[in-house]
């Protein structure tokens, strides 16, 4: 039986400089039955020629330009014209693992379709990493070793960009990359999820992202935090709240203010709780702020965190605990 296409979608904007490494590291593969749909997102420097010079060498390269405008637009135009049983997606800045597409390949063909292939991160950067971002490689690489990626979903994106593969037929069942929904990589992440797409765990560094400070998830607007907190409050609306459970929102901060305007502009009735003394009593947007000991007199509640201080959370966790309530079914922290 002939080993399955598989088909590697590469938008790529004004990123001549990395295009030859990314480009080198598929070339590199052990796995060699692959296409790339490379799409040119509008350069103005020389990345287009880059892998022109690949695709001139190469036939399993392909240079195509993009129809729309944006990286779900350029997602768009390679998927329609991929041919691969299976898909996964590259970052043209990033570097492949030599036996990536191998290990997915083999993971998808042992546990069948409904399955979803993913593998562990590290990033580069010539001038070392920040805490914030080890901390998350390090957190996000835990759930994926026991493929637990879904049991923290509204924190952070679980599943890593692009460090995933899967059976076309799945990712057509989850809509592929039709919603207009930004950052692209989490909204996709909710619908592996909504669709019940199992995560396969993986104990292999497979994918390296390369940090410096024009990447895209750093200088674009559809990756600053307001769009990553639209995105968990429309899932967890649409695929945990339960309106016959009262809803109460911990947290005043940043993310707790964009979470209630969220829940007002919807028009959603909630309680808005929090520990801080000088806000208990004061109202918000037109909300008057609670003490979070409402939670006791509230007969089922659903709550959704917003506080970020690792000691805090534990309380908060201690908390609900002793409230006899579960993570992911009666709260869920945002952050």
């Amino acid at each position: 039986m002939q080993d399955p296409l598989v088909s590697i979608l590469i938008p790529f904007k004004d990123t001549a400089h990395f295009l030859p490494e990314c480009l080198d590291s598929i070339l590199n593969q052990e796995y060699t039955h692959w296409e790339v749909l490379s799409i040119n997102d509008h350069s103005t420097d020389g990345s287009r020629e880059v892998v022109n010079g690949f695709a001139q060498k190469d036939p399993r390269v392909k240079v195509l330009e993009n129809e729309g405008k944006g990286i779900i637009e350029a997602l768009q135009t390679a998927y329609a014209k991929s041919n691969g049983t299976l898909i996964t997606r590259m970052d043209s800045d990033d570097v492949m693992s030599p036996n990536k597409l191998q290990v997915f390949v083999q993971s998808l063909l042992k546990r069948g379709k409904g399955h979803l292939a993913v593998g562990q991160v590290r990033y580069f950067s010539d001038r070392g990493i920040s805490n914030g971002y080890e901390r998350y490689e390090q957190w996000l690489n835990g759930l994926t070793l026991n493929g637990s990626n879904y049991s923290e979903i509204y924190k952070e994106c679980v599943i890593p960009s692009p460090c995933w593969m899967v059976h076309r037929e799945d990712l057509d069942a989850c809509g592929a990359f039709q919603p207009n929904r930004y950052p692209e990589d989490y909204d996709l992440t909710f619908r592996f999820y909504e669709k019940g797409l199992r995560c396969i765990p993986c104990n292999q560094v497979l994918h390296y992202w390369r940090d410096y400070d024009t990447r895209t998830s750093r200088t674009s607007e559809h990756y600053a935090q307001n769009y990553f907190l639209e995105i968990k409050l429309h899932y967890f609306l649409e695929l945990e709240y339960d309106t016959s459970r009262p809803l109460a929102v911990w947290g005043a901060g940043n993310k707790g203010k964009e979470i209630a305007k969220g829940i007002l502009k919807r028009n959603i009735e909630f309680y808005w709780l929090c520990d801080n003394p000088n806000k208990i009593g004061k109202s918000i947007y037109g909300k008057k702020m609670l003490h979070y000991t409402t939670l006791q007199r509230l007969k089922n509640s659903q709550s959704i965190v917003t506080v970020a201080n690792e000691e805090a959370q534990k309380m908060i966790r201690d908390y609900f605990l002793g409230l006899g309530q579960k993570s992911g079914v009666d709260y869920f922290f945002f952050c």
